[in-house]
Formats: C-alpha cells, sequence, structure tokens
C-alpha cells in the first residue's frame, strides 16, 4: 500500500529537515520533498512525506492533519499516483480558448 503522503498548506519558510523532523514523530520518515516553483525557486506550500508503512502514513495523518504547524494547519493525506506524462490530458491547446472579442 501507498505511504506517500501528500503534505499541503506548508508555511513558504518550512524546511525538509523541519518536516522530517515533525513526521518523525509518527514513525521513520523515508522521504520529505518540498516541491518548488521552477522559476522562482520559492516553495509552493506543499510537500510530499513517504512514511515506511501505511500503519506509519496513518498515524501520521491522524496526528498532523488539520493540526497548527509551522504558523499554518497542515493538510496531510495519502498521495494520489499522477499518470504518466503520455497518458495525462494537457488540454490540447496551451490554454488558448480562441478568440474573445
Amino acid at each position: 500500500m501507498n505511504s506517500k503522503l501528500y503534505v499541503g498548506n506548508l508555511s513558504y519558510q518550512t524546511t525538509e529537515n523541519e518536516l522530517n523532523e515533525l513526521f518523525g514523530n509518527y514513525g521513520t520518515v523515508q522521504s520529505a520533498k518540498i516541491i518548488m516553483d521552477r522559476d522562482s525557486g520559492r516553495s509552493k506550500g506543499f510537500a510530499f512525506v513517504e512514511m515506511e508503512n501505511l500503519d506509519q502514513a496513518n498515524d501520521a495523518i491522524a496526528g498532523l492533519d488539520g493540526q497548527e504547524a509551522f504558523g499554518r494547519n497542515l493538510r496531510v493525506n495519502i498521495a494520489k499516483e499522477r499518470p504518466p506524462m503520455g497518458n495525462r490530458d494537457r488540454g490540447g491547446n496551451g490554454g488558448f480558448r480562441g478568440n474573445r472579442f
């Protein structure tokens, strides 16, 4: 089963080390990755944390979802797998929606 967690509503100043520490209270953290904006280099305010097993992931959800950490109320749930890039619907026209005159 998937033990990868989505962590949303993060403070932009949160570090991966802080996430490791916080989630380490619920088990062994395999990885913690804050998602960064590629243009600005700033945090996008969410991360993915992978726990050692599903029980630890569920404990982290029960303990942290909706709780205040780093000045914000966290959103923590099981991460949903994204389909491979070739199978995703990209909208087709790059955002162009035709004439709007």
